[in-house]
């Protein structure tokens, strides 16, 4: 029985075997895939968590004549009569930690201003939200539009870089091509970010000439005030040889 199926939820399919039938531990123990001695600390109220009992009888997983079986037999291996339906991921937004969902609406306002080509329904599976907020969040009517900054989903942890760059990679598949005799136009991240670095650059170098430039009329006001000062040093000196 090695490969038999066990119940869905063991521990409390366990407890309440312990509480609500003659079983052994070890038959137990066997058709829940515990250790004895887990069995045996629930039973002896030892484990450290109290677990609600889950009555396999409801879930088809265990019948009455099937206990009553292992209860005349302590010998008997009580057979798994339906096994749990498997659980699989349905289609729908990606789970998001809770403690990364305040994170979200910058992520998305990132999305919404780098790639506008990417549709609500790709951003909607990319970071896991819905297009009610992706909505609110363009048309800046979010109830905390105010502190929402736009933010890499990447740095944030929402989504991997891979994941993003096949969104985007997908999405630039949809644009419509170019008409003839017109270049193609840069992707909009690429463009954005571009300027932006070249205007930052621009401020750098401005801010560095003004700089310079009020060093050097610093220096040479400076410089004029000295030899003014020398100047008349020297007229006072010579006057006053002439005077006596």
């Amino acid at each position: 029985m090695a490969d038999q199926p066990t119940p869905l939820m063991p521990h409390a399919t366990a407890t309440w075997l312990v509480d609500n039938t003659g079983l052994s531990f070890e038959q137990i123990a066997e058709f829940c895939g515990l250790h004895i001695l887990e069995v045996q600390a629930m039973a002896d109220d030892l484990a450290g968590s109290k677990y609600t009992g889950r009555d396999p009888l409801h879930s088809g997983e265990l019948t009455q004549e099937e206990i009553a079986r292992g209860e005349a037999d302590s010998e008997y291996t009580l057979k798994m009569q339906r096994a749990p339906v498997a659980v699989s991921r349905t289609k729908g937004p990606r789970y998001t930690p809770v403690s990364k969902r305040q994170d979200k609406p910058d992520g998305i306002a990132w999305l919404l201003r780098n790639h506008p080509e990417i549709s609500d329904a790709q951003i909607s599976k990319l970071i896991g939200t819905t297009r009610n907020t992706i909505t609110a969040i363009r048309e800046r009517s979010h109830w905390n539009i105010q502190n929402i900054q736009p933010k890499d989903p990447v740095t944030l942890g929402l989504c991997s870089q891979r994941e993003l760059d096949a969104v985007v990679a997908k999405a630039a598949k949809n644009l419509p091509a170019p008409e003839e005799g017109e270049a193609p136009a840069a992707p909009t991240g690429v463009s954005d970010r571009e300027k932006l670095i070249e205007e930052l650059r621009a401020e750098r170098e401005a801010n560095e000439k003004a700089a310079a430039e009020a060093a050097q009329e610093a220096e040479a006001e400076a410089w004029l005030t000295a030899k003014r000062a020398a100047e008349e040093a020297g007229e006072e000196a010579g006057e006053t040889p002439g005077e006596a």
